[in-house]
């Protein structure tokens, strides 16, 4: 476009018209599109000319140094003003290099859409898909979507493309060729990466739209500078009246089926299993019980007799020990004989094993009577508070005393049946004895047995002599 210049000549009005674009490269108004013209009328620019930029676009001017290298200056919108030197830097270099500043100067003006998305359809006759389970069963299947995208860094999208020769058609192919060849190949893929069968890839069309986007955004923009919007796969077709298909359907089904099949078999046989395992769980669980009731009954029992056991247990060990102070009475010399002497009658062993019998006996009484008493508490309800008040505490413990007579250790014996003893003559002042409290062994005259000692003896009755006896004490 061109508006005419006073001093004569058309000046340029420097602006892009065009409703949708991505490059678009301005000419002089009448100029004919031929890049090869010798006179570059195409590229010549008068001074005095208006530039507008509209707001998201840009343009660009391309021209030639002094020393033959190729610049550029970059005018971003909105921007309206006219080209001068004060407004214009690239003037400075480019003024003055012909028809004395005043003529055209040489430079390639293009236009760039920064603010509008570009859409671009796509759409994939059949090709075939295999199912990772049949891979020699090849079945059609078709796709088609579109792709938006921009231009987000101009200096690698002008770096990447020649805008000398931009066409917006050819670089709509070239994107539409990439896209084509990562849908198939993701579609073609994805079955055997996901292991699913052939006839649910429709239900996952929004996987694989997400990850076609991102491999193209990668290329998208490395190799021609450009930033992808949108990415939208709308259909993936099967051709299910293709014969491959139908038979593929039919399998698929006879799988379903079967696969449905055992599962409800297996589902069974494992209900089963549970529960039987549970009946049998059930089953011991009971026995233990029953063998834990009878135990506990069985152990009732025995602790509820377990006094008359322990009675019969130390009546044979206190038997056992009667019975070895008689042999051992017997085998003795004589009480005043030397020790170790042995073949005659001890006198002394006899009555100390007829004192401890004594002594065992009415320990087994009182034992006996304990365990009745117990015995009767089990079988009888306790006494009411006015007979338990009125029955009389029992006796105090009597003191116990130990002898020692001919190197042998004898009790526990009672004051009185000490005091039998010495009367009979077996056991002297100074016979050894020992009672709790002592930390020795001390002659029985310094103990609290001294005054039995002192009581006069009975006259012996009227009978023969007994033979003198000297009993030796140890």
């Amino acid at each position: 476009m061109g508006i005419l210049n006073p001093s004569g000549g058309m000046m340029n009005v420097i602006r892009c018209d065009m409703q949708q674009y991505l490059v678009w490269k301005w000419r002089p108004y009448n100029s004919k599109k031929d890049e090869a013209d010798p006179n570059q009328r195409s590229n010549a620019i008068r001074m005095g000319s208006s530039l507008r930029v509209k707001d998201g676009e840009m343009a660009i001017f391309v021209y030639s140094k002094k020393d033959g290298t190729s610049n550029q200056e970059v005018i971003f919108g909105p921007y309206d003003d006219i080209i001068k030197t004060s407004n214009f830097p690239i003037l400075s270099n480019l003024i003055g290099l012909a028809y004395g500043g005043g003529s055209p100067f040489q430079a390639e003006c293009y236009f760039i859409n920064l603010a509008n998305n570009i859409q671009i359809k796509f759409g994939i006759p059949y090709f075939d898909v295999f199912d990772p389970r049949f891979p020699d069963l090849g079945v059609p299947v078709s796709a088609r979507g579109s792709f938006t995208f921009k231009i987000d860094d101009y200096k690698a999208f002008i770096a990447n493309n020649r805008l000398i020769n931009f066409e917006l058609d050819t670089l709509k192919t070239q994107l539409r060729s990439v896209s084509i060849r990562k849908v198939k190949s993701k579609i073609i893929s994805f079955p055997s990466s996901k292991n699913i069968p052939l006839v649910q890839i429709e239900a996952h069309i929004d996987d694989i739209n997400e990850q076609i986007k991102k491999e193209l955004e990668t290329e998208f923009f490395e190799i021609y500078g450009l930033k992808t919007r949108a990415f939208d796969i709308e259909a993936i077709e099967i051709n299910k009246q293709s014969q491959n298909y139908i038979d593929l359907k039919n399998l698929t089904f006879d799988i379903v089926r079967d696969t449905t099949r055992r599962q409800v078999e297996l589902n069974l046989r494992n209900l089963e299993d549970t529960q039987r395992i549970n009946t049998t769980n059930m089953e011991e669980t009971l026995r233990i019980q029953r063998q834990e009731m009878q135990r506990a009954q069985r152990l009732q029992s025995e602790s509820a007799n377990l006094a008359a056991h322990q009675i019969d247990r130390q009546a044979q060990v206190m038997t056992a020990m009667a019975d070895g102070m008689a042999a051992g009475a017997m085998n003795n010399a004589s009480i005043g004989g030397p020790v170790g002497n042995s073949g005659g009658f001890n006198p002394v062993n006899l009555m100390t094993g007829m004192a401890v019998g004594s002594a065992l006996g009415g320990q087994m009484s009182n034992m006996i009577n304990q365990v009745g008493s117990q015995w009767g508490q089990q079988q009888t309800p306790p006494p009411n508070p006015a007979q338990t008040q009125a029955a009389t505490p029992p006796p105090l413990p009597s003191k116990q005393y130990y002898v020692y007579v001919n190197n042998t250790q004898n009790g526990p014996l009672t004051r009185q049946q000490i005091s039998q003893l010495a009367q009979q003559g077996f056991i002297s002042p100074s016979t050894p004895v020992w009672h709790e409290g002592l930390t020795e062994w001390i002659p029985a005259q310094n103990s609290d047995l001294a005054d039995i000692f002192t009581q006069p003896t009975p006259p012996p009755p009227s009978c023969p002599p007994a033979p003198p006896v000297n009993p030796q004490i140890i």
